[in-house]
């Protein structure tokens, strides 16, 4: 039971799991018991607890580090590529590991310094439940990593296979010899946007379904490492505190159950997702931090008005200890947001990305908070306002710019990148499309907006906005109208310290930057055209791609 057999496995496709898929995915694993849980059970081998599910799997963690050392599924070991366990973090080092068995449970405890981590597996089910509780920051970010042997499946979302030959950042963006770019950061997804993550061979799936990130950071729209592979295996997952391009402060507790889970090739059963995943099995566990389902409490909100039709609408909520997040409905802004701990938080209505409303709500230990329709007030969102001509339109993010779909996975470097430099003439029709999606100190700072003005126009000031998403290396915005009017140098906005533009994410704390531009600044023959020069401004970052940037938003000047 406790031995590895290496089968050959015959090798389809990659398949990332989207919450949009997941209505039409076959959905198999079954958590019913099977006709073999008569095996259900564990053994001890000396260095590991062997845990044999009653199913087709069987399973091994380190005595010593908690480290899950073996991973076989139908006599075909999964686990293990350059000599590397899979684990919390990059492993935990020495702890102290315990198991028990309680009717069709086994439950093994990993217990290092402050940080308690277990595993979980049910009779007859070809799942482990995870769940990780941090207490501090005595580890650094809090992830779990499923180390997968080379080989056994094929790679069709490509963009995150980390081998190519030319290291051109730091030591985790690499380049072809093609000019394609590939990195582990290159996910294309946001939080919001996956319930699992895996590979598929057509015969066999391998997946990690996610948690509720109830205790994780970043909010709904956070991007980060999902998986990726490289010559010598594959890595799947779970992020529940990542400090790249992260907004928000660290939180602490008790996070999951997330789920690897086997299939005969489909997806994973769609009970296991996060908004569905119900755990009173594990109620009497013992397990550090858990909350009962019964001690939660929902938020639900009869309708929202005030909405662009054109747009998606989240309802998310946040304190210091906790956040959720739910779609409200497009007809008439409904939402319902379960399964949230007791407390007050703050409510935020985003207009795709961009927060139009907030405001707060507290949650009660088994009760509903019902909420009346909210009404967005016009002057929170910024399309309302008139404006003479606009770029882009504001959503938080810098969707329908140039690049902007490339970058989410792709290095700004990237040969399939449309050039960062051009100018843009307002009334073209392209206005949108030819404008960059990010702006550098050291690439294409100082890009021209020619526009026209009529005689009412020029005579009177306007206001000029610039939204941004993100900035790297404090990055923001000076224009020049006409060479001959120029704006001060804004003080830079809160934005993450780290690397964002060039590692696939544009999402930080959004803002608008305003500037008041005198009439005297516009030239006065109305068939002339006008110039806006932007640059960025900042003493601060490298060169290239990491000098001081910015990722746009929208831009107008308005009426």
């Amino acid at each position: 039971m406790s031995g590895s057999v290496n089968r050959p496995v015959r090798r389809r496709t990659f398949v990332l799991g989207t919450a949009a898929a997941a209505s039409t995915a076959a959905l198999v694993g079954p958590l019913a018991e099977t006709a073999s849980a008569a095996s259900f059970g564990y053994t001890d081998d000396g260095s590991n607890y062997v845990v044999d599910t009653g199913a087709s799997l069987v399973f091994k963690v380190s005595k010593t580090n908690g480290d899950l050392t073996s991973l076989v599924y139908k006599g075909t070991e999964y686990q293990g590529y350059g000599g590397k366990n899979s684990h919390v973090e990059s492993g935990l080092g020495t702890s102290t590991v315990t198991i028990a068995q309680s009717g069709t449970t086994i439950l093994i405890s990993v217990a290092y310094g402050t940080l308690k981590h277990y595993y979980a597996a049910r009779s007859g089910e070809n799942n482990i439940y995870l769940w990780t509780n941090k207490a501090d920051d005595s580890v650094s970010a809090t992830r779990y990593i499923v180390r997968v042997k080379a080989g056994l499946f094929l790679n069709d979302e490509p963009d995150s296979y980390t081998y190519a030959p030319t290291t051109i950042e730091s030591a985790d963006i690499f380049e072809k010899s093609d000019g394609q770019t590939r990195s582990k950061h290159y996910s294309k997804k946001r939080v919001a946007d996956y319930d699992y993550i895996g590979w598929t061979t057509g015969s066999v799936g391998l997946w990690v379904v996610r948690s509720n990130h109830e205790k994780a950071s970043g909010g709904p729209f956070y991007r980060s490492l999902l998986r990726h592979q490289s010559a010598d295996g594959g890595g799947l997952y779970e992020i529940l505190y990542y400090g790249e391009n992260q907004t928000e402060a660290q939180r602490f507790g008790l996070q999951g159950p997330y789920v690897i889970a086997f299939t005969d090739g489909g997806a994973p059963s769609s009970a296991l997702y996060h908004a569905n995943l119900t755990t009173s099995w594990a109620d009497s566990l013992g397990i550090s931090g858990y909350v009962a389902s019964g001690s939660r409490g929902r938020v639900a909100g009869v309708g929202i008005t005030g909405r662009d039709t054109a747009y998606a609408y989240t309802v998310g909520l946040a304190n210091s200890a906790a956040q959720y997040w739910g779609s409200a409905r497009a007809s008439d802004g409904y939402f319902s947001i379960t399964a949230v701990l007791p407390g007050t938080y703050t409510l935020t209505v985003f207009k795709g990305e961009l927060a139009v409303y907030t405001g707060s709500v507290a949650v009660t230990a088994g009760g509903t908070t019902t909420l009346n329709s909210i009404a967005i007030p016009a002057s929170n969102d910024p399309s309302n306002a008139s404006a003479i001509w606009r770029i882009g339109n504001w959503d938080g993010t810098p969707g329908g710019f140039k690049n902007a779909d490339l970058m989410t996975y792709a290095h700004p470097s990237d040969v399939r990148a449309a050039s960062w430099t051009g100018n843009v003439v307002v009334g073209s029709g392209t206005e949108t499309s030819a404008f960059p999606c990010y702006l550098w100190k050291d690439v294409n700072s100082g890009i021209i907006v020619y526009f026209k003005l009529t005689a009412a126009q020029i005579a009177a000031a306007h206001t000029l906005r610039i939204g941004v998403t993100t900035a790297y290396a404090n990055g923001r915005p000076q224009v020049v109208v006409n060479d001959t009017w120029t704006s001060a140098v804004p003080s830079p906005p809160t934005q993450p310290s780290t690397r964002s533009l060039t590692v696939g994410s544009y999402r930080g704390n959004n803002y608008t930057f305003t500037y008041s531009v005198p009439a005297s600044a516009w030239l006065t023959d109305t068939s002339a055209y006008n110039t806006l020069k932007i640059y960025v401004a900042s003493g601060s970052g490298s060169t290239a791609y990491l000098s001081a940037g910015t990722s746009v938003d929208a831009i107008d000047l308005l009426a």
